[in-house]
């Protein structure tokens, strides 16, 4: 079911030989019924009464124009990676993804602007053609634009922030449809707010990213040991310009990976056998199994890095590549920003309640990655450097998910406000442009209320 959504007519002054004023036909915009929205992981998912595709900004006011009038919410979605409800609405959604141009290459300095639906995967082919490069990518490049800053993607490299530290300048559509060029210099507030906005202070229209020139990367993976890991963690921190780590549940097994800049010809020591054949559908097998047997878990977390990751590995290949790697398969996920002095601490105290408690298991890997500090209003990292400890549980193979749970995200407002120095200063923003709550749903509502 699709249904046709006609704004307000705009009436031109009269034209010569008119006998009465006239209105210019109204624009049209479809918005499809029936679609159910799931995220990435099909871990969450929703039923939009209506769901949009607009192509322009006029298409957009339409939407936000009948939202209003109707009392409906509204939600925009892109690559639908994020690994919770935080897209889905009853309402209306908007998806952005025929709004995916890249706008403006500037090689001198070094900056692209982009259309907000636009994905880093096509914006990384786009910038390699210019020479240039984000300095930095998460693990998935199927992601907007948009979204990457609403959610505060990040990898890994304490000389390197989240991904919203790359952009300069963005603009926003507001509930009452308003246009707001933001920056570091103009509207310095909302910009530093709307860097990880939640999806809740209006529609990102444009986003401009500071950029690098392009560059290849040497990546390293070797085994190692928890303990060796984190008795020498400083020296890993400075040896390595995007290092991060995989640990091993159950075990001391880690796999320690270095990412560096290189000039050297690209070259890969990957296998479609082990990736695939055993890396993948193997495993797949074994998690099944696991389902019925948790205890396998652990035999299954040491026997896969006996096989895939006890041999020193290499590969060279253009940057995006590199920092890419592929999800394959569905899981949930809690990721948790701690202060970078407490790595230790938390990783010992997590690997202590596996080894005392034998039902609950995990599995591989638990992956740690560091990330600088910076001045971004809601970012994990704001004014302190971080390790982001990533905790999964693959959806094919889900044994009894008491680590999960123990893990999971359940804070209210009280506790953001106690994590987050500038949380009140968001909420003043976020209530100035959108009093009426256009842009919540009922995640939210948890956060903010």
């Amino acid at each position: 079911m699709a249904e046709k959504l006609c704004g307000p007519a705009r009436p031109p002054p009269n034209r010569p030989g008119d006998a009465l004023p006239w209105a210019e036909p109204c624009l049209e915009v479809h918005g499809q019924g029936g679609v159910k929205f799931q995220n990435w992981a099909k871990t969450y998912g929703s039923s939009p009464e209506l769901y949009f595709q607009p192509t322009s900004v006029e298409e957009i006011r339409e939407i936000l124009d009948m939202a209003r009038q109707r009392g409906k919410r509204v939600k925009v979605v892109g690559g639908g990676h994020s690994p919770s409800d935080i897209a889905c609405t009853d309402d209306f959604m908007i998806h952005m993804g025929k709004m995916n141009r890249v706008l403006k290459v500037d090689k001198e300095k070094q900056q692209a602007t982009v259309e907000g639906g636009v994905f880093l995967s096509d914006l990384n082919v786009e910038l390699s053609k210019h020479g240039l490069a984000l300095a930095n990518l998460g693990a998935v490049s199927e992601v907007a634009a948009a979204g990457v800053i609403g959610t505060g993607t990040h990898n890994t490299g304490i000389k390197h922030g989240i991904l919203p530290t790359q952009v300069i300048a963005l603009t926003l559509l507001t509930a009452s449809g308003e246009i707001l060029e933001c920056s570091e210099s103009i509207n310095t507030d909302i910009f530093q707010a709307a860097r990880l906005h939640l999806g809740c202070l209006g529609i990102v229209l444009t986003v401009t990213f500071q950029c690098v020139s392009q560059f290849y990367l040497h990546e390293v993976a070797f085994p190692s040991t928890l303990t060796e890991v984190l008795d020498r963690l400083e020296e890993h921190l400075k040896r390595s310009q995007y290092f991060r780590f995989l640990w091993f549940p159950h075990s001391e097994n880690v796999s320690v990976i270095y990412q560096d800049p290189t000039d050297k010809p690209p070259s890969s020591s990957a296998s479609w056998f082990w990736d695939y054949a055993v890396g993948y559908y193997l495993l797949e097998f074994l998690l099944w199994i696991s389902t019925f047997v948790p205890s396998l878990v652990c035999w299954i977390n040491r026997f896969f890095f006996w096989l895939l990751f006890s041999s020193r590995v290499e590969n060279i290949a253009i940057s995006y590549n590199i920092f890419n790697y592929e999800c394959r398969f569905k899981q949930h996920v809690q990721d948790w920003a701690i202060p970078i002095e407490k790595t230790k601490e938390a990783l010992l105290e997590l690997k202590a309640a596996l080894e005392n408690n034998p039902k609950m298991v995990a599995h591989y890997p638990v992956e740690v990655r560091f990330v600088r500090g910076d001045e971004i209003w809601l970012s994990p990292c704001f004014q302190r450097d971080s390790c982001y400890m990533n905790i999964i549980m693959y959806r094919d193979g889900q044994p009894p998910r008491t680590l999960f749970l123990l893990q999971a995200h359940s804070c209210t407002r009280k506790d953001f406000e106690k994590m987050y120095p500038a949380f009140p200063k968001f909420c003043s923003v976020r209530e100035k442009l959108d009093p009426t709550g256009m842009f919540l749903n009922a995640y939210l509502e948890k956060v903010f209320y």
